[in-house]
């Protein structure tokens, strides 16, 4: 009986496992497919991001435990870079070692992951490669030492060749161009650009370029330049000139700015002139031939080009005519910008441009030579190229100009980010023809006084690198022979004043 009972009474099984009912790792109560593949997703990325910051918090240990570890480099190799010479490549590694291709240097962990990070910046610089890796390697030579490592960097090489093209709108203006351009023509870095545009006022510009660095460090560069431009005068001078010409130039960048040293030759062809051209005009009319050398300087301190909130900006201009040719003068051309934050949302701009031209030689100076100064881009509220001596309604152009201009210029309500903001401004400026029969100082004195001025509101939107103004504005002081333009005038290009 004992034994019928013990297999005839039921038996309760409890299970130590907790109950399942309820989600007990966030999972959906719900277990549809795909609520169920992002939980899925998510959780594995956890993990992953977790896995990831402590290898890498291992990594960190490691590497800066064992920097002060004896290490050296064994040779340094470039992959990828298929379509690159050597030699060249040897010339942007070579300045950070101190002997040739295969170097062997006494140094740390610490020192090669410096010359790593270092190299890596110079390859960059080239602009030849859109990925650069760097890694250290076991070396491949069998001759390298217990300490010695490969410095590796896998490269994918930029495409050589690209087409561009593109249309612009401003200031009466209406234009077409397009760009060729071969990268790395000749495997050193070289830059072989063509271009061609037709325009309105800029008829048609026909340019070619070859420029290639001059130093493994990229900050030295060469250029030889061919072009050819027609401009139509004809809306303020009743003329047309034609230019073609060569230039050759070195350009360097250092802790000052932007150095560049140039020659130019061009021949100008003033033609095309209008029944009722002044004599001014037709005395300039015909072919001259210019020489000269070229110096510029640049220092741009401010954290946007085109509209700056902070930073200072000066550029000069200084060009020797006279080493053959049909004229002879001294020029010198300077601009300035300085920009500072009021307060959040409005910002002040301060800019101002001023030119000297003094001819060699007892020769008067040429048309196609001397300044020209108003419009929307410099002193707004007056026609393009308008200010300044005349002839019969003809724009000569000056020796002297000066012109300066002070902008506030703001974000709009609850849209700081938006490329459109207004602004208000003040501009005054002056070109005239410097008079040698007088004392340099009296004659200075003369071209300083009595400006031409305006004051206007407007929007400024920005097509990054250049910005299209829209303003209203009016002069308040204008010269005789000025032509002011009073109402709403636009402006578009890339220096504005």
């Amino acid at each position: 009986m004992p034994n019928d009972e013990l297999f005839s009474s039921p038996i309760e099984v409890r299970g130590p496992l907790q109950s399942t009912r309820s989600p007990r790792d966030r999972e959906p109560n719900d277990v549809y497919a795909e609520k169920l593949f992002q939980w899925q997703q998510t959780r594995l990325q956890k993990r992953l991001d977790g896995e990831y910051q402590s290898q890498v918090f291992r990594l960190s240990e490691l590497v800066g435990g064992n920097l002060s570890t004896p290490l050296s480099v064994s040779r340094v190799r470039i992959e990828g870079a298929s379509k690159t010479r050597p030699g060249f490549l040897a010339r942007v590694v070579n300045p950070y070692f101190n002997d040739g291709a295969v170097i062997q240097q006494q140094s740390t962990l610490e020192t090669v992951l410096q010359k790593t990070k270092e190299i890596t910046y110079a390859l960059a610089r080239t602009q030849l490669f859109k990925n650069i890796v760097p890694e250290i390697e076991t070396p491949q030579s069998s001759l390298a030492g217990v300490n010695e490592v490969d410095l590796v960097f896998r490269c994918e090489e930029r495409s050589r060749l690209s087409l561009k093209s593109s249309t612009e709108v401003g200031n009466g203006d209406a234009s077409a161009s397009a760009n060729v351009r071969l990268r790395n023509a000749f495997g050193g870095a070289e830059d072989l650009e063509g271009s061609v545009a037709y325009g309105m006022k800029t008829q048609h510009t026909y340019r070619l370029s070859l420029s290639a660095p001059l130093t493994g460090s990229m900050l030295t560069r060469g250029e030889l330049t061919t072009y050819a431009i027609d401009n139509d005068y004809q809306a303020w001078a009743s003329c047309k000139e034609a230019q073609k010409g060569v230039k050759a130039a070195v350009s360097t960048i250092n802790s000052f700015g932007q150095h560049e040293l140039s020659y130019q030759a061009v021949m100008r062809h003033v033609h095309s002139l209008t029944p009722d051209a002044s004599m001014s005009i037709r005395r300039s009319a015909g072919t001259s031939l210019k020489s000269s050398i070229h110096y510029n300087f640049i220092h741009d301190t401010r954290d946007d080009s085109v509209m700056g909130r902070r930073g200072m900006y000066f550029k000069l201009n200084h060009e020797l005519a006279g080493i053959g040719g049909d004229t002879s003068f001294a020029k010198i051309e300077t601009e300035s910008q300085a920009s500072r934050q009021l307060f959040k949302g409005l910002h002040v701009s301060l800019a101002t441009r001023a030119g000297f031209l003094y001819p060699l030689g007892g020769k008067a100076t040429m048309f196609s030579d001397r300044f020209k100064l108003g419009g929307p881009l410099n002193v707004r509220s007056f026609r393009h190229n308008s200010l300044g001596p005349r002839d019969h309604g003809d724009a000569v152009g000056g020796d002297t100009y000066w012109a300066a201009g002070l902008s506030f210029i703001g974000d709009l309500p609850k849209k700081p980010h938006w490329p459109l903001k207004p602004h208000v401004y003040i501009n005054a400026g002056k070109l005239s023809t410097l008079d040698r029969t007088q004392p340099l100082k009296n004659a200075l004195r003369d071209a300083v006084l009595n400006p031409s001025i305006s004051v206007g509101i407007g929007l400024i939107y920005r097509f990054d690198p250049i910005r299209l103004e829209v303003n209203f504005g009016m002069p308040l002081v204008a010269n005789k022979s000025d032509g002011y333009q009073r109402g709403f005038q636009i402006g578009f290009g890339l220096e504005c004043l």
